[in-house]
This record gives C-alpha cells, sequence and structure tokens, in this order.
C-alpha cells in the first residue's frame, strides 16, 4: 500500500509540474521572438509524410485564427504554456474565432476555431474558444481522426462546441462550456474524464447530441467521473439542461459516477424534436451520478444502468499503452 501511495505522489507531484519551455525539437510560436507568429504557421511548416514524431509548443498569448491540422504520417502533440500542467485554470494559450454556420460555408467542420484532422494527435493545456455566440452552430473544436486525446483544455462555444466525430478520442481534466448540442458527433467512440462541463444562461440547452445512426455504428459517448453546473456568472434555472437529446435514433450516451447539479432536468433526457423523436434504439445511461440533478424520474426512454462502462469497451482493450493516452490525466471507469 505504501508503494502504490508513493506512486500516486510522484505522478501527482510530476503532473502538477509546469510547461513553461519546448519540448526538445518542437516548433515554437510566439506573439513575438518564435520560430513562427501564428499556430498555422508552425503547423504548415511540418511535413505531413514524415513518421517522426512531432510537435509544437505555444508561447503565452491569444492567437486569432482558425487552426487547420492536417492528415500526416506522424504521431503530433501541440503544448501550451502553462505553470501547471495538471489543471485548465492555468492555461496562457487561447485559440480563438468566430465562425459560424451563419458566415462561414462549408458546414459544421468550416466552423471549427481547431479542426483537427490527424490521427495520432495530444493537445495540453490550450483554450480553444469560438467567440459566434447564440443562433447558429459554431464550433471550438471539430476533430476529424481517430486516436486524439485532449489534456487539461478548455473548449467555449454556445451551439455545437465540440464535434467529436471519428474513431476513438479521449478529452480529460478539461472544461467544457456551451449550452445547445455542445458536445455532438455521429461515429467517434469518446471517453470524457473528469471533466467540468459548464452551461450557459438559457432557458433551454441540450449537453450531448449523439448522431449514430446504426447499430453497427461505434459512436458512443461515455462522460464520466465529471462534474456538471452553470459557469460562474451565469443564471441558469434549475431543470432547464437535459443531458442528451437524440440527433440520430441510435443515439448513444451514458453519463457516470458524475456530479448534476440542479441545473439538469428531472427526466434526464429528452426527444429531438415532436415529430422526429428518434428514441426507438437509444441507449441514455445512467450510473452512480450524484447531486441535485441525478434525482427524478427520468424519461420512459432512459436507462438506469446497474453498472459503469468500462473504459476498455469505449477505448479497446489495449487503451493503458495507447499513444494517445496519457494515464496520467484518466481516472478510468
Amino acid at each position: 500500500m505504501r508503494i502504490f501511495l508513493v506512486c500516486l505522489t510522484l505522478i501527482s507531484s510530476a503532473l502538477a509540474a509546469g510547461r513553461t519551455s519546448p519540448p526538445a525539437g518542437a516548433l515554437v510560436v510566439a506573439k513575438s521572438g518564435g520560430q513562427y507568429s501564428t499556430i498555422q504557421a508552425a503547423v504548415n511548416a511540418l511535413s505531413t509524410t514524415s513518421t517522426a514524431a512531432q510537435s509544437i509548443f505555444i508561447q503565452p498569448g491569444t492567437y486569432d485564427e482558425q487552426v487547420y491540422i492536417p492528415q500526416r504520417s506522424a504521431a503530433l502533440t501541440i503544448y501550451g504554456y502553462t505553470e501547471d500542467t495538471s489543471t485548465y485554470e492555468k492555461n496562457q494559450v487561447t485559440i480563438t474565432h468566430g465562425f459560424s454556420q451563419a458566415n462561414k460555408e462549408g458546414g459544421n467542420d468550416m466552423t471549427a476555431t481547431v479542426r483537427a484532422w490527424s490521427a495520432n494527435f495530444k493537445m495540453y493545456n490550450i483554450n480553444m474558444v469560438n467567440t459566434y455566440g447564440k443562433g447558429s452552430q459554431a464550433l471550438a473544436l471539430s476533430a476529424q481522426a481517430t486516436n486524439q486525446g485532449y489534456y487539461a483544455c478548455q473548449f467555449k462555444g454556445y451551439q455545437d462546441t465540440i464535434l467529436t466525430n471519428t474513431g476513438t478520442q479521449v478529452y480529460a481534466k478539461s472544461l467544457i462550456v456551451g449550452a445547445t448540442d455542445f458536445i455532438f458527433g455521429q461515429h467517434a467512440a469518446t471517453w470524457f474524464d473528469q471533466c467540468d462541463i459548464r452551461v450557459l444562461a438559457a432557458s433551454l440547452g441540450y449537453i450531448t447530441a449523439n448522431g449514430r445512426d446504426s447499430a453497427s455504428d461505434a459512436s458512443y459517448f461515455v462522460i464520466s467521473r465529471s462534474t456538471v453546473s452553470a459557469m460562474s456568472g451565469n443564471s441558469v434555472p434549475d431543470g432547464a439542461y437535459y443531458l442528451g437529446r437524440p440527433w440520430r435514433n441510435y443515439a448513444r450516451v451514458v453519463f457516470q459516477r458524475t456530479s448534476l447539479s440542479s441545473v439538469i432536468n428531472s427526466a434526464g433526457w429528452r426527444i429531438w424534436n415532436t415529430g422526429e423523436e428518434n428514441i426507438d434504439h437509444v441507449l441514455f445511461g445512467e450510473y452512480g451520478n450524484t447531486g441535485t440533478g441525478a434525482s427524478g424520474t427520468r424519461a420512459s426512454f432512459a436507462t438506469k444502468l446497474s453498472a459503469p462502462v468500462s473504459i476498455s469497451s469505449i477505448l479497446g482493450s489495449g487503451w493503458a499503452s495507447a499513444s494517445y493516452v496519457d494515464q496520467a490525466y484518466i481516472a478510468g471507469d
């Protein structure tokens, strides 16, 4: 037991350390004095055919740009400057933009502040913000490839903040903010671990919108050991928000061991729309949740699980050794 506790202490101490200088070999982005003054310029400088691991380090600042990370042969990691890698609260790098479907053609992906199309991709201590606000789909992140991990990041938007769309993905110890369908996607199996989900002032809102459209599709959102409440400075009526609604008829979402504040409606879950309910084959599950929002008579199509969903059932049996999974940020199921 003593050895186990010592190991935990060492892991915690390492995680809490800062990252204030670039790792060896990393390209450096800075508002002034770096190799590159924009993040996109650094991304563009990387080879897409080399198989050697790549990295980018971003110095403190707010970068107003849309960043597109194309497919590549190598693993890529992007680090943000921070004095404490263990938390998003100390992040000093923000990528911000304000595209939406109201002002940008090309669908959801083209509105995203960060468009991540690269497999085997990790991002640490970066804030991603879409400033458009209410009224149209406007993504902070479009995650369009498998084996992606986001650690101690912030994602801020209003409608459709995170599009988790393909393969297997992890979001851990991160802040996710929005109001309408702000965690959504169609084909990804996604694990959210120890995330703080914060809702904005609204009379009606939905956290998830899963678009799984067949029984064979891998899409599955599991929110584990997380928290749900109003964003600081936002007045949200009790019961204004639902854990999710089904974008497609086979939607699959689970909240487990998560603290749900009074912003969550007692029904928990809601249909997509009248006349297009999309509830014939859904799995909207809960296990071991706590808080005021965890109580009440749930919707008839909700499921009370008898056991938590295992992380291996989402990320695969070899998840612990996968290069995109940083175990220092993972509590597991």
